[in-house]
């Protein structure tokens, strides 16, 4: 397979092409179905097609970039595509098929949670990192509501069988690659095929965070390169742990993925394998042994007057746990071949490795989704006589982050909030978090008043944070995480901006100060933005610290904006969104809106600021007199 990942092509074959020999465009609708029935339309179409001969490979090569692609815009984006399929004669590459996939609404809102009917998984789109690996050339094209992504796929080269299977022949013939090859030239190539096989698929493998993604991946890797039909079983939670069932066998799998290379197959082959699943013996020197297990041929799946062939299970292991079990058939065959079970053999192990690498990752980030909503209230206090907006985006998806907020009545007719950014990230950034907002609640609910809160806040952050983030840090070092440097703990510093709330005639009187804190912004009925407070040392740093307060009240209309640096210092290059004013001026294009579309119109700029993503994490809260 030819891999050419940094192609950049500028024309797109469209508008420098040869009169066209072979063309062919449908429409797809915006369902899960979709990827489907552009693989039916690609592979009967380039069937049929006469001229030059039109391999087996490149029809696998075509069906998967464009099932791929397909996949991205209608179970990802919810969208409409059109595909074209066309053979043309270029100066370049000779005869090649070029196929492109328009998105007629590249602008509609991403949507999620869509499942194919009749499938237990959803499937994944992998993209541009196919089509760099099949395609000679790519590229993509933007005109007025659409975007179309073009791949070339040149016919000449793939006049010699695919590397990885050897003799497939153009007629759909196996040939003597599924037999015994004892040409040593032959075997050679072969082995230099498998070693691009295995390399392409270790690129796409790696980096995949969800083990069903690695699951359908696996299915479209080996069908049907090396193989009718795929399966893939992950194991549950019991074999998770290296649990097994009675006499050594492993229990408990569930069929993640079925794959068969003839669409109308799979829903019969996934009944007939859970019906009767490869139960393969746990091994008892070499538990991540993978070695091939011949196991029965699945004939409920066929009708009796299909030939029978040979099925193989491979087992998935990592780190010295079972993780589930890799399938692979071939019709009218009575075995596989030894160099055909070897590279599948090796490509189990690397499957295994997404797998164990994806598990994780979802261990992680349930233990941080766990602990985010552990450290965060679960909802914005409402206040009367005013309205309020939050945005809250950890840079780490799913958190924790080293922002915090609150809003919350603390009696008396008294509302308070608070918006904290810890130097630092992850366990220790959350320990912090989890002694400041409880005793943020705790001191305001007992009478203290703001400057008083903030000042035993930093006598509590001076005593108590560095010893209980550096036990959190060397807990995490003994669980194999980062250790604790060798200088000893650090100390652990907390911006924050607190204040409360008391309704008065006419308004709402806050009382507020803000501790090395991004200042607040006040956005006037007038439309004049001014600063709510003056600038004051981080908690944490100075020793018996007296914090001072500003008191003034908002009248009606009138809004409060705070953030956390996550706006203020968003860069694009060398620039700040808050150089020169930036917030001040942003909010003060925000006249008239009401709360939650001054945080929406706020958030919407700080992202459009620089091209990349957030490098911090991103809060922002929006008080509002009505």
């Amino acid at each position: 397979m030819r891999r050419e990942s940094a192609v950049r092509a500028v024309i797109p074959p469209s508008r420098r092409r040869r009169p066209t020999p072979r063309e062919a465009r449908t429409s797809l609708p915006g369902n899960p179905q979709s990827p489907a029935a552009a693989r039916r339309f690609v592979r009967t179409t380039l069937t049929h097609w006469t001229g030059p001969v039109v391999l087996d490979r490149l029809v696998d090569d075509a069906v998967l970039l464009v099932s791929e692609l397909v996949t991205n815009a209608v179970v990802h984006a919810g969208t409409d595509v059109g595909l074209l399929c066309r053979l043309e004669d270029t100066a370049d590459d000779g005869t090649a098929l070029v196929v492109e996939i328009s998105d007629h609404h590249p602008a509609r809102p991403i949507r999620g949670g869509l499942a194919p009917v009749g499938q237990e998984t959803p499937e994944f789109g992998h993209g541009l990192q196919l089509v760099s690996g099949l395609a000679a050339a790519w590229g993509i094209t933007y005109r007025p509501g659409t975007k179309t992504v073009w791949a070339r796929l040149p016919v000449d080269s793939r006049e010699q069988p695919h590397p990885a299977l050897g003799g497939l022949t153009a007629d759909g013939d196996h040939g003597d690659v599924l037999g015994p090859r004892q040409d040593p030239e032959d075997q050679d190539w072969v082995n230099r095929g498998a070693l691009t096989f295995l390399a392409e698929a270790s690129d796409l493998l790696a980096g995949q965070l969800d083990e069903e993604h690695v699951a359908a991946l696996a299915g479209q890797l080996l069908v049907p390169r090396l193989a009718d039909w795929c399966a893939v079983w992950l194991t549950d939670e019991a074999d998770r742990l290296g649990q097994g069932g009675a006499d050594g066998f492993a229990t408990g799998s569930r069929p993640a993925r079925v794959w068969h290379g003839s669409e109308n197959r799979i829903e019969d082959l996934r009944q007939a394998l859970e019906n009767d699943p490869p139960v393969l013996p746990l091994p008892a020197s070499d538990p991540e042994r993978s070695g091939p297990v011949p196991v029965p041929w699945p004939k409920a799946a066929f009708g009796d007057g299909d030939p029978t062939g040979a099925a193989l299970a491979f087992r998935l292991a990592a780190g010295g746990r079972p993780l589930g079990t890799l399938m692979i058939g071939r019709a009218g065959l009575l075995r596989f071949p030894d160099e055909v079970t070897g590279l599948v053999e090796d490509f189990g192990r690397r499957v295994a490795l997404a797998i164990g690498a994806a598990r994780q990752y979802t261990r992680q980030a349930t233990i941080s989704r766990v602990l985010q909503r552990g450290l965060l209230p679960s909802a914005v206090a409402e206040i009367p006589g005013m309205r309020s907006a939050l945005v809250y985006e950890p840079r780490e998806a799913g958190g924790p982050g080293g922002d915090f907020y609150d809003v919350f009545p603390a009696g008396d007719g008294r509302w308070c909030f608070a918006l904290g950014d810890v130097q630092g990230k992850g366990p220790e950034a959350a320990v912090v978090i989890g002694l400041a907002r409880p005793w943020l609640r705790l001191l305001a609910r007992e009478g203290y008043q703001v400057g008083e809160v903030l000042d035993r806040l930093n006598q509590l952050l001076l005593d108590d944070a560095t010893e209980a983030a550096d036990a959190a840090a060397r807990a995490l070092a003994a669980a194999g995480g980062p250790s604790v440097p060798p200088e000893g703990p650090l100390p652990r510093f907390l911006s924050v901006l607190y204040g409360e709330l008391v309704p008065v005639d006419g308004g709402v009187r806050c009382t507020l100060a803000s501790a090395g804190h991004p200042l607040p912004l006040v956005l006037g009925a007038d439309g004049v933005v001014r600063a709510a407070a003056k600038p004051q040392v981080l908690l944490g740093v100075v020793e018996e610290a007296a914090y001072r307060t500003e008191t003034f009240d908002l009248r009606s209309g009138e809004t409060l904006l705070c953030v956390t640096d996550g706006v203020t210092e968003r860069r694009a290059g060398r620039r700040q969104f808050d150089d020169g004013d930036g917030l001040a001026t942003a909010l003060a294009g925000c006249a008239g809106l009401t709360a939650p579309l001054v945080a929406e119109r706020i958030r919407t700029l700080v992202h459009a600021f620089a091209p990349e993503p957030p490098e911090d994490d991103l809060a922002l809260l929006v008080l509002q007199t009505v």
